[in-house]
């Protein structure tokens, strides 16, 4: 059913656009092509009117990446969805706004589906971080509290969101005790537009519960929501670590040690195996190895529906930054591997094995994560990514010939839409879809600097890293949210998306 309304609401969008573009007879006929009977009940003229006296914008002359490819089109925008993708565009009246694209790259909006609001970081923080960084949509986790089913976490978030995002948001409760998450209690979360439910592996919590996880996978797989899995062993992480605290070994220097890439790629077998047993999809998050990646990649070519996401510090970075003299900065669960393993995720997402980048963003200040007090069994994990997550993956992916702009466009926004529930609404530049759109500087080179960052971070650890290719403007639903090193859109004026069930196979 959710399905339907989404077919049914992009149909309606597209026939609103031919209304505006075509006139009333070719719009008619668009409803009847895409809705069949159900377009008997709706009113063509009345669409119309509404469409009428919402704002209109023409992006011009840009390099409109559609379909795939490249190509120079103007795009006009009507209120909150994209109504025609086409050349030499008519203003509708004087009050149309028109943006100048030529020569920019106008790619679809970012869609982040692993960020963790908090700790120094809002939904507003955020928003402007991500916005400042091309990305359009963001999403948030929130622990299910005992005796609270994830619909009533969702609920409990609400408040919040609805008065500070920009961007707009999908959210994921965190389960901890399976009997939470039952078949009734899944399929509540789906009726209230979200589905997906996330499963730290790394926790001893999940050892104790082993057959509720079970189970819980197989009520996701019945009620249409994706597990997202944190796999590293439990075991495996805490005996290893507690043994170098009490041998002397427990500062941030030995992180990498304290945190082997066996427990990864232990708890990825685990995670394959229990999908395939359960018939249900899991996806893998912040995947960071080869080894572990070598798992996941032999499930795929069984035809188990089993996807990877990694991150940027995966694939900029390597292990030898915890021997610095600020490794708490470089703090992330998983660590940061060896460079062979930096150049196995490249070439996952190259070959389309690693299906999405996300920044498993966590915000925390300079001096938080320098705190002395850290050991490689207590510590902040996480750090500020949302704002150069896009141009770090554009310059060492596509500008330095790892990856194309197509796979580029896939791992950030096509894909997480896809496999989250989104598309065609977001993800992809075409008539009827929200109008979430990045306009791309594919030539400019910047320094990144701290003091450019949103974030309530205040800080990136890539500073004074060289890129080329960065965000001029973001429009997202239809608003320039984001503009030449300003942020434009107030708090409140993003929304929680509503998602489709999962469909098997998405991509």
């Amino acid at each position: 059913m959710n399905c339907l309304r989404s077919l049914v609401a992009i149909a309606v969008r597209a026939a609103t656009a031919a209304l505006i573009t075509a006139g009333l007879a070719a719009a008619a006929a668009l409803i009847a092509a895409g809705l069949g009977a159900a377009a008997t009940s709706i009113s063509p003229l009345a669409h119309v009117l509404t469409a009428q006296a919402e704002p209109e914008i023409i992006v011009r002359g840009g390099n409109v990446f559609t379909e795939g490819s490249l190509r120079v089109a103007d795009i006009r925008i009507v209120g909150e969805t994209i109504a025609e993708i086409g050349s030499g565009l008519a203003a509708r009246d004087a009050d149309t706004q028109e943006i100048d694209a030529n020569g920019l790259q106008v790619l679809p909006g970012g869609i982040d589906p692993h960020v963790h609001i908090g700790r120094v970081d809002d939904y507003t923080s955020g928003s402007r971080a991500a916005l400042a960084g091309g990305i359009t949509t963001i999403s948030n986790f929130g622990g299910v509290a005992e005796g609270e089913t994830p619909a009533e976490t969702l609920a409990r978030a609400m408040p919040e969101i609805q008065a500070q995002t920009i961007a707009d948001i999908i959210y994921h409760p965190i389960v901890s005790d399976p009997a939470s998450a039952t078949a009734e209690s899944l399929e509540a979360l789906a009726e209230a537009g979200q589905t997906t439910i996330k499963v730290f592996m790394v926790r001893p919590t999940f050892d104790a519960n082993a057959p509720g996880f079970v189970s819980t996978m197989r009520a996701a797989r019945e009620t249409g929501v994706l597990m997202m899995m944190h796999c590293e062993d439990a075991a495996i992480v805490q005996i290893t670590s507690e043994r170098m605290l009490a041998e002397g070994r427990g500062s941030l220097r030995y992180f990498a040690d304290a945190r082997p890439v066996e427990a990864e790629e232990a708890a990825t077998l685990r995670a394959v195996a229990m999908a395939e047993v359960t018939g249900a999809p899991v996806y893998i998050v912040h995947l960071s190895s080869e080894r572990a990646l070598r798992v996941a990649e032999a499930a795929q070519q069984r035809g188990l529906p089993v996807y990877v996401e990694t991150r940027p510090i995966y694939l900029h970075l390597t292990r030898e930054r915890f021997e610095g003299d600020t490794p708490g900065l470089y703090i992330g669960q998983p660590p940061l591997r060896a460079q062979s393993d930096v150049d196995a995720l490249w070439d996952g997402i190259a070959r389309g094995t690693v299906q999405v980048v996300a920044t498993d963003h966590v915000a925390y200040t300079r001096e938080q994560k320098l705190d002395p007090s850290q050991n490689v069994v207590q510590h902040r994990a996480g750090m500020s990514n949302l704002q150069v997550m896009l141009p770090m993956l554009y310059s060492d992916g596509v500008g330095a010939g790892r990856i194309s702009l197509e796979r580029f466009v896939e791992v950030t926004s096509s894909n997480p839409a896809r496999l989250f529930g989104l598309y065609p609404r977001k993800g992809t530049i075409a008539v009827g879809s929200d109008a979430d759109l990045v306009l791309w500087d594919p030539d400019e080179t910047r320094t990144i600097r701290n003091e450019d960052m949103f974030s309530g971070s205040g800080y990136s650890i890539h500073a004074g890293r060289e890129v080329t290719g960065w965000p001029q403007l973001t429009i997202r639903r239809g608003e320039i949210v984001y503009r030449g090193g300003e942020i434009l859109g107030a708090a409140g004026s993003g929304e929680l998306v509503r998602r489709q069930p999962w469909r098997d196979p998405p991509l």
